[in-house]
Order: structure tokens, then sequence, then C-alpha cells
């Protein structure tokens, strides 16, 4: 087997692009990392999906966030994007997006914490 694509203990290794088919999040879906993904129940084990959607079905019977999923599958956030795109488009999963950014604290206050950690 040529070494590029295999190392003896990560297994065979696949691009990203490839997983996806080329394809980038969605700008019309807003998946942040923080949004919630859960599996809708189903009678029957969905068919026509990759080995990493079927992973990732598996892994979300409970919610996970966008960021904790691209940990379980060990795939970059952009690619767990897509993934749970398609996964939505399909009706396999359902989602709940993060409660609204608060105002971030005001930059004087922040170095005020700063220099109150550095004299101690």
């Amino acid at each position: 087997m040529d070494d590029g694509w295999y190392d003896e203990e990560a297994g065979p290794l696949v691009r990203p692009y490839t997983i996806t088919s080329g394809r980038t999040p969605s700008p019309n879906m807003k998946l942040d990392v923080a949004t919630q993904v859960m599996t809708i129940r189903s009678e029957t084990e969905p068919t026509g999906l990759g080995p990493e959607h079927l992973q990732i079905v598996r892994q979300c019977r409970q919610p996970y966030s966008i960021a904790e999923i691209g940990v379980y599958v060990n795939r970059p956030l952009g690619v767990v994007r897509v993934l749970c795109g398609d996964l939505i488009d399909r009706g396999l999963v359902i989602t709940r997006s993060p409660p609204v950014q608060v105002e971030a604290p005001d930059h004087e206050l922040l170095q005020a914490v700063l220099n109150g950690l550095s004299k101690l």
C-alpha cells in the first residue's frame, strides 16, 4: 500500500473534501459550534448514508454540539457541518441553536482583570 495513504496506527487516510464530495457548509444553514444536534427516533436504520453520517446518527441519540460531534467522529468542524446539514435535509436529525450571544465584556473591564491577575 502507498505509504502516503496509510498509517500503521491510524489506518487508511481520507481527505476531508473526499468525505463531503468537495462541498462546504451551506451559508443558509447556521450551524454554530454550540448548536445541539439530536437524532430523530426511527424504527429502521437509515440507508444510503456514508460511514461518517451513520456515526453521527448513532452518536446523537442524545444531544451533542457540533464541536462535540467533531471530536467523536474525528473530523474537522467544516466537515461535520456539511454532514449534519445532509442529515437535516434528510430529516434524520433536529437541531437547537445556542442562546443569543451576549455582548462581549468591555475592553477596560478585561484590562482591569488582566492587571489584577498580573499583580498576584
